[in-house]
């Protein structure tokens, strides 16, 4: 069985666990919601890493690590039907996003009130509700008890990170936008989130020292800011049958990326007047898309990205050859860092 087939296995009996729990009453339509959402997608990226990072602290495989890691993997549904609600996101992995489901059903039910309200309130239930499951599936994993507190130590850092992170990125959105400001969001935001935690939660769960969760810090950062400046290139860029969001989310909201800092930085006084005129506008059709994409090609920011994805690739491959870390460990690492930044999804 494979690694992700693993995970998705334990996901699917710690959710089967939580049915019989549902309070009696209550209608079960958020329940069987989050589950579909939480087994039909998804690339598994932090689970995955929190394992490896058990084994390069010579931790051994079992269902106690799988069973850990797979709770990332709720904690980032909460991340993600969070995140889709305050960037008004429409798709999440080809299918309508939790609130857009939940309006939808309000729509077709014909309920009082507004479906687009009911939508949001409903999913923020949703996405907290899978911030508890997490903790819950985490801390019941079957590990030793001084095993999961250092793991939970680090899985603190991280839901405190991530948080923090979604918030700085609502004040870049008001302020500068400048190039610093959008490196400084994605390494908290989504960055650490993706590889250094979970390395280094995997690694604590194993009694790893200060030593190898340094090393794992010095990989797993760089790699996670190539990771987050792809998927801001491949929201732009992308394919929307291939990344399942639609490529005009970005642009409609304004997103304060690497990118577009990039590009306005770079602009000219006509190119900058049309960034200004297009970019976060709630309007921006296809051919406006397509105006703001030449731009950033022409204004070089396309090309810088690609070359910052390729510097912090770089980087987090010399600091893994200069660890300590087992070189099976270390080549299964190596082979995530290319999956993560030459993907187009």
């Amino acid at each position: 069985m494979t690694l992700r087939a693993r995970f998705d296995a334990q996901l699917a009996v710690f959710l089967t666990g939580q049915g019989p729990e549902w309070p009696e009453g209550a209608p079960r339509g958020l329940f069987s919601t989050l589950q579909r959402f939480l087994l039909s997608g998804g690339k598994r990226l932090r689970p995955t890493f929190c394992y490896w990072g058990w084994r390069g602290a010579d931790g051994e495989d079992g269902p106690g690590i799988v069973t850990a890691a797979a709770a990332l993997e709720i904690f980032h549904a909460f991340a993600l039907i969070h995140d889709d609600i305050m960037d008004g996101s429409e798709r999440r992995r080809g299918e309508p996003s939790v609130h857009a489901l939940f309006a939808d059903l309000h729509t077709r039910s014909a309920w009082r009130g507004d479906a687009a309200r009911y939508g949001r309130n409903t999913a923020l239930l949703c996405g907290d509700l899978c911030a508890a499951w997490a903790d819950q599936m985490f801390l019941g994993c079957g590990l030793s008890d001084e095993q999961v507190s250092r793991g939970y130590a680090v899985f603190g850092a991280m839901r405190t990170e991530v948080i923090a992170g979604q918030y700085l990125d609502l004040v870049s959105g008001v302020g500068d936008g400048s190039t610093a400001s959008a490196l400084t969001v994605i390494r908290l935001k989504s960055a650490r989130y993706t590889v250094t935690r979970p390395l280094q939660i995997g690694a604590a769960l194993a009694g790893a020292g200060e030593g190898l969760l340094a090393d794992f810090a010095e990989f797993g950062d760089p790699l996670g800011d190539a990771f987050q400046l792809r998927d801001d290139v491949l929201g732009v860029f992308g394919d929307p049958v291939v990344t399942g969001k639609p490529v005009l989310d970005d642009l409609r909201e304004g997103k304060r990326t690497v990118l577009t800092a990039l590009a306005r930085e770079a602009a000219g006084h006509r190119q900058a007047a049309r960034i200004r005129a297009l970019l976060g506008s709630p309007d921006l059709d296809e051919e406006g898309a397509a105006e703001l994409r030449r731009i950033i090609v022409d204004t070089g920011a396309l090309d810088g990205v690609e070359r910052l994805i390729k510097l912090r690739v770089e980087s987090a491959l010399a600091a893994l050859a200069g660890s300590g870390i087992a070189p099976e460990v270390a080549a299964r690492l190596t082979a995530l860092a290319h999956e993560l930044v030459d993907r187009q999804r």
